[in-house]
């Protein structure tokens, strides 16, 4: 009894102690939960009704949706936003999985050097390299094209991807390759047959952060877009919004920003279970 009461007490004392942050938790998921459905309420409403708080008093207003894509040009920068993250990202994990991998498993010359070069280059800010990513791009002559951001997009996910990657890999026990050798296999078939397969929820979760990332980037495209055919959703909306609010079409802003923010709140609500195996995965040592 003495025992169970003691086990009881335990418990009771760290419920206590947690009880701040379970009250923080729900504040904040509370007031965020209102403030989307409240744009959401508000892009389905006229802008009448915006500004009076009376949202949704008429009824459903999909005719902002239906400006926000076509005469914005929301669906046009939603496709330009597609055809960056996607190749990108792509592009990002065939270069750095391989990389993360000799880099942890292979010692050979300048290893270290390259170890230290990637971690450098996560904390260089993005506006320190426009001006050489800007020479870059007028040497190989790809100003006007979608593949400026592919290549810069690329180019720029490198070295967290592969400082991730490296985490997770860590975490692998060897006896994986020692058993993929004894039956024949090669360090590169090794890699994409046993190592890779068994990366994927790093993989997966570092695409996420990776996409996320370059679909609300900005700064980058706004240099680099300079093109109204080429503007993906970031600049686009901040575009849009220019344009919205000395028109007055607030309801029409507000459906211009559900249409950018819904893809990544999706993203969340079905792969944040992914995200987490994929971040704690990497602690676990084989």
């Amino acid at each position: 009894m003495r025992k169970n009461n003691r086990v009881t007490n335990f418990r009771w004392r760290k419920e206590v102690r947690l009880l701040p942050c379970y009250i923080s938790g729900l504040v904040w998921s509370f007031f965020t939960i209102f403030m989307i459905g409240w744009i959401v309420a508000a892009s389905l409403s006229s802008t009448k009704e915006v500004f009076t708080g009376n949202v949704l008093a008429t009824g459903l207003h999909i005719e902002n949706y239906t400006k926000a894509f076509f005469r914005n040009k929301a669906l046009m920068n939603l496709l330009n936003s597609v055809i960056y993250t996607v190749p990108s990202c792509f592009l990002a994990i065939i270069v750095s999985a391989p990389a993360a991998y000799c880099l942890t498993r292979f010692k050979f010359r300048f290893s270290g050097l390259i170890k230290k070069s990637i971690v450098t280059a996560l904390g260089i800010p993005g506006i320190m390299i426009v001006m050489p990513l800007f020479s870059i791009v007028s040497t190989l002559k790809l100003g006007g094209t979608h593949l400026t951001l592919i290549f810069i997009y690329t180019a720029t996910s490198v070295p967290y991807t592969t400082f991730f990657l490296m985490a997770f890999f860590q975490g692998i026990s060897e006896a994986y390759e020692e058993a993929a050798a004894i039956d024949g296999c090669g360090p590169i078939q090794c890699f994409w047959r046993i190592m890779f397969p068994l990366a994927q929820p790093a993989v997966m979760t570092v695409t996420i952060f990776n996409f996320i990332s370059r679909w609300n980037e900005y700064f980058m495209a706004l240099i680099f877009a300079n093109k109204s055919e080429l503007r993906p959703v970031g600049v686009g909306l901040y575009q849009t919004v220019q344009s919205m609010m000395q028109s007055g079409d607030w309801a029409g802003m507000f459906a211009s920003v559900v249409i950018v923010f819904m893809p990544t709140v999706i993203i969340y609500l079905f792969l944040s279970d992914k995200i987490v195996v994929g971040v704690t995965s990497g602690g676990v040592k084989g």
